[in-house]
């Protein structure tokens, strides 16, 4: 169902001297126990768009993400969640987390009401079979949760990307920001960059199938253990 009284909320903002209209797709799954509580599930559906000619299709950044919002309604039909969830499709997270940041400021639920965002964004590749999960070093309780969940035998989950292991920070790389500097616990996966990062060769053939169905699956069972435990 519709979030409000329909799946879009627009918005527009400036940037670079340019006026712009976004528009955030959003679905409610109403919790079976805890509704008056929510768990935002999250991924950005724009990419890089037309450039010198060139279509900038963003298969792992961030159909995958996307794609696997779609996964997660889908378990929810046989799976009802305990908390409710907005299953969240931001716009404009390319220009500035946009979309992201005019969902949590405008947000008609309390931010005590919103217990955490797990957030998606390219997760699709791998040629490490590696997927991290960032945002455990802030909170011990979703560190506690990621350590004991048992992981795919075919990808390895690692925490990690936090500021704290030495490889680059994304703490502030994508649409979780929003919900971080508002004091909301966050659980971000992504993979490591790749050749085909916004680049226009970044089309569904170069994504791994096998990595990124198991990838989904881990996420999933992630959010199963989120469900059980955060109140």
């Amino acid at each position: 169902m519709p979030f409000k009284e329909n799946y879009e909320q627009s918005f527009s903002f400036k940037t670079e001297g340019k006026t712009y209209k976004g528009t955030n797709i959003l679905g409610l799954i109403k919790g079976t126990e805890l509704s008056h509580k929510y768990i935002v599930i999250s991924a950005h559906y724009d990419h890089e768009g037309i450039k010198k000619g060139k279509i900038y299709n963003g298969a792992d950044d961030n159909a995958s993400g996307v794609s696997a919002l779609f996964a997660f309604a889908e378990y929810f039909k046989a799976n009802p969640p305990k908390h409710s969830v907005i299953l969240s499709a931001f716009d404009a997270e390319e220009l500035g987390l946009k979309g992201s940041k005019y969902f949590v400021k405008n947000s008609t639920i309390p931010h005590h009401k919103i217990v955490a965002n797990l957030n998606m964004d390219m997760i699709s590749r791998s040629d490490e079979n590696e997927l991290f999960v960032v945002g455990t070093r802030y909170n011990k309780n979703l560190k506690y949760l990621v350590s004991n969940i048992k992981h795919s035998s075919k990808v390895k989950l690692s925490m990690g990307h936090d500021g704290e292991d030495g490889r680059d920070n994304w703490t502030y790389s994508s649409d979780h920001v929003s919900f971080h500097k508002k004091g909301i616990p966050f659980l971000y996966f992504g993979v490591e960059d790749h050749e085909d990062y916004h680049e226009p060769t970044d089309d569904y053939e170069n994504i791994h199938p096998e990595f990124y169905k198991e990838a989904v699956k881990v996420i999933i069972s992630v959010f199963e253990k989120m469900d059980d435990t955060l109140f």
